[in-house]
């Protein structure tokens, strides 16, 4: 089938499926299921067959004819959004039902068929007014999903913060396609790499994009949205739409020059997000704002390859930049894929619990056994462990940072730090989620909400067994996939030919570490069923009557890996000492506060406000004043005008 028909199908279902979304769950569902697969396919096929399909018609937007182009950079995400959209709208008819949400669970379906559809035009846009359209579609749609619970005040503020920053990110973005239409004549987009004077641009393409993808410093909306709207959706946030950034900076990095500096700055943030993303997520007691750190921290990840591979662009090196980006793109997949598959995990969770604070949480996998399962899964996944595909993906990124190294110039001064801190960031990252699985799913429980909970039902249980499968087969069969991350690389500007990597050695080491773990993993439930073992409280200190208060909390687990960054997490502690000699009450809270949002941004936007009601109080209506206010501005400006002309005199 082609191209044309198979995305003339989606966008069909996808319209259909909004029609249906309010009184007919179950046909909305599959009208979103026929949209996915039309995509997918459409996807894998471009992605094979290496062509590039354009579609340029004779319909006009706001005066500009219609402009859609699936190449292999575009398919590679189309990919992506339809897996994880698909995935996700399964999961939200046992998740989000009707009978527990009779007022947000009509509009959440009708939202979220917008929202895929807005993602896919932004994928197939190739004109710049068609896609500032798309795009602020897709930001507004997003608030609606993120704000479904709308009664609570906390999820009302993250829907505002989010859109607050999404539109300071468009109009970055609108000044970036409208400089960009200024200089070229045409709103259309393509490759312009032989225009060296569009290179400026790409600073303001840098901060609209980078605002989307939650890149740090320009994270602020991204934990508070992620941990208050519906787990679906932040599995959607988390996997698709901060990709939607990464896009756009690799599309536009890829068409347009790009100044030299600006491979450097992105490997630099890349690098800067990935350390203090996992510095945040460790410092977290909510289990669904801990992963939205681990976003920040991918991210980082990603951009480390994009950086570097910009960087071998500059230098003559596509190589090992190609690598880089490899590795990069490869991850897009698989943290979609992981982080899909925690935030539907932690969903699960509160679903069955009714709480996020891992404080309250605790021996949920006898309970939860499946759900346990999957996100233990995910937990090693994006820890890099082998064999599952995050350890590909970040093998590919560490193998071009060694190449960088070899080359013997001055990249290796960037390349070697960065290698010790991605490092670094892997070992944090084992030990955060050391931490969320060993509170949340082992020990006893902490609360009478984890002593209830219970197992969720096939179709959440099957959208995270789903994506489970493809974290392992990407691990064990990475050159199954290999041909359409070569096919994204290709399409990028950095390499005229396919990129190599020793991918069969790798699945061959992953196999046996698979076929090795399976083994040990039946010889320990063969000693364990066969000759049984004895039972107790675990982490019980040695107390003969330990209680659930005496294991380890979120906070104990990790503070001292806390208390190395505490220059920049500067955790609030409230500590109430026992007293006494039989105390009756001894209390330790500690909270970990958004530090750029706190410390930086509230306090400017708090002397931005007080400025700005300073300025109206100016405006009172009296007509006296404003003649008054002309005069002494034209008398500002004559003086202007004269010092000015006294000084060319001279």
């Amino acid at each position: 089938m082609s191209t044309s028909i198979l995305l003339l199908t989606a966008g069909l279902a996808a319209a259909l499926s909004v029609a249906g979304a309010f009184k007919a769950p179950r046909l909305w569902l599959s009208f979103v299921l026929v949209a996915a697969m039309a995509s997918l396919a459409a996807a894998v096929g471009t992605l094979a067959g290496g062509g590039v399909w354009e579609l340029q018609s004779g319909w006009t937007i706001g005066g500009e004819r219609v402009h859609f182009r699936l190449d292999g950079l575009s398919a590679f995400f189309l990919a992506l959004l339809a897996v994880i959209g698909g995935t996700g709208a399964v999961y939200s008819q046992e998740y989000w039902t009707d009978a527990a949400h009779p007022r947000s669970a009509g509009p959440g379906r009708a939202w979220w068929s917008a929202m895929l559809t807005s993602m896919g035009m932004v994928l197939l846009c190739a004109n710049g007014l068609h896609f500032l359209i798309a795009w602020e579609l897709f930001a507004v749609t997003a608030f609606f999903l993120i704000t479904l619970e709308r009664r609570w005040r906390e999820v009302r503020d993250a829907g505002w913060l989010y859109l607050g920053a999404s539109h300071a990110g468009s109009l970055c973005l609108f000044g970036f396609f409208a400089m960009l239409a200024v200089r070229t004549g045409s709103w259309d987009l393509g490759p312009m790499r032989d225009r060296p004077e569009l290179a400026p641009l790409f600073w303001l393409a840098l901060a609209g994009f980078g605002l989307k993808a939650g890149l740090f410093p320009l994270h602020i909306w991204l934990p508070s949205a992620h941990a208050n709207a519906p787990s679906h959706v932040s599995a959607i946030l988390s996997g698709v739409a901060i990709k939607m950034g990464v896009y756009g900076l690799v599309r536009f990095s890829g068409w347009l020059p790009v100044p030299e500096a600006g491979g450097w700055v992105v490997a630099v943030l890349g690098v800067v997000s990935a350390v203090l993303g996992v510095a945040f997520a460790l410092g977290q007691h909510d289990l669904k704002r801990l992963l939205a750190y681990h976003s920040v921290e991918n991210v980082g990840i990603i951009l480390i390859g994009l950086g570097f591979a910009m960087i071998a662009a500059h230098h003559g090196h596509p190589a090992w930049g190609a690598l880089a980006l490899a590795g990069g793109l490869l991850h897009v997949w698989n943290h979609g894929l992981f982080k899909g598959l925690l935030f539907l995990g932690a969903g699960s969770v509160l679903h069955a619990t009714g709480t996020r604070e891992m404080s309250r949480l605790g021996g949920l996998w006898k309970a939860m056994p499946w759900t346990a399962g999957c996100f233990g899964l995910g937990a090693a996944a994006i820890s890099a462990l082998p064999p599952l595909n995050g350890f590909v993906s970040e093998w590919l990124v560490y193998l071009g940072l060694f190449d960088a190294v070899n080359a013997h110039d001055t990249v290796a001064w960037l390349a070697i730090p960065a290698i010790v801190l991605l490092a670094m960031t892997g070992a944090l990252a084992l030990a955060c989620f050391v931490k969320v699985c060993g509170i949340v799913f082992l020990g006893v429980p902490r609360s009478r909400a984890a002593e209830s909970a219970h197992e969720c039902g096939w179709r959440m249980r099957g959208a995270m067994l789903l994506l489970s499968g493809l974290c392992v087969a990407i691990g064990l069969v990475p050159v199954v996939f290999w041909p359409a991350v070569q096919r994204a690389v290709v399409e990028w500007r950095a390499v005229e030919a396919g990129v190599e990597a020793p991918l069969m050695a790798l699945a061959g080491c992953n196999v046996v570490f698979a076929v090795l773990a399976a083994g040990a993993g039946a010889a320990l439930w063969w000693h364990v069923t066969r000759r049984g073992i004895r039972r107790a409280p675990t982490w019980d200190c040695g107390y003969a009557a330990p209680t659930a208060r005496m294991q380890y909390t979120a906070g104990s687990f990790a503070g001292i890996i806390t208390e190395w960054f505490a220059w920049i997490l500067q955790p609030a502690r409230h500590r109430r000492a026992p007293e006494g000699v039989f105390p009756a009450l001894a209390r330790q809270d500690e909270h970990t506060p958004e530090t750029v949002l706190e410390k930086v941004v509230q306090p400017a936007g708090s002397v931005v406000m007080t400025l700005s009601t300073a300025v109206r109080r100016l405006q009172h209506g009296r007509i006296q004043s404003y003649i008054v206010y002309l005069l002494l501005g034209l008398l500002v400006l004559s003086v202007l005008v004269f010092a000015w002309a006294s000084s060319g005199s001279r």
